[in-house]
């Protein structure tokens, strides 16, 4: 398995795997409707991009030719020495074989490279894989809802690890 930073061309894969791996790690906390909302507002390859411009990285985890995930991060997040972990989503399938924490690693990484001192990144508050992040050492540290348009929004707790 191989994890790799994305050219802006493979961004239709990072489509592709979020409209695969959301119904399944969101089913049991958002609404059918509030679910295709975010995936069109978040995931539309134009918002993909403008992140992707903006300095986001985007990594992709690849075995034999099929793409198992997907994560996004900012070095220097706000102009701060943090980076944020904006997106870490793998096949339901693959959970639990360490991709995860490989994804992890090469974000860790990539932020110690870039002299950050922290990793922090927003989980909703209902999200099964706030115990993942707990695990790799994450404390939460805030409770944000932040509204996201069509009166949804998200109900997060923002975590942060030091490096």
């Amino acid at each position: 398995m191989t994890i790799s930073v994305a050219t802006k061309e493979q961004l239709t894969i990072v489509k592709e795997l979020a409209y695969t791996i959301w119904p399944d790690a969101y089913s049991e906390i958002l609404s059918v409707a509030q679910l295709e909302y975010m995936l069109e507002n978040f995931y539309a390859i134009s918002s993909l991009e403008a992140q992707f411009e903006a300095g986001h990285v985007f990594l992709l985890a690849e075995e034999k030719g099929d793409y198992l995930g997907f994560a996004a991060f900012e070095l220097n997040c706000k102009t701060t020495t943090k980076t944020k972990l904006h997106k870490l989503y793998v096949l339901p399938a693959t959970q639990g074989t360490g991709l995860g924490k490989m994804f992890l690693e090469e974000v860790e990484n990539s932020a110690r490279q870039a002299n950050n001192t922290h990793l922090f990144l927003n989980v909703n508050k209902y999200n099964k894989a706030q115990r993942f992040y707990e695990k790799q050492n994450f404390e939460i540290i805030l409770d944000e809802v932040i509204p996201i348009g069509n009166d949804y929004i998200m109900d997060d707790y923002v975590m942060e690890k030091k490096l």
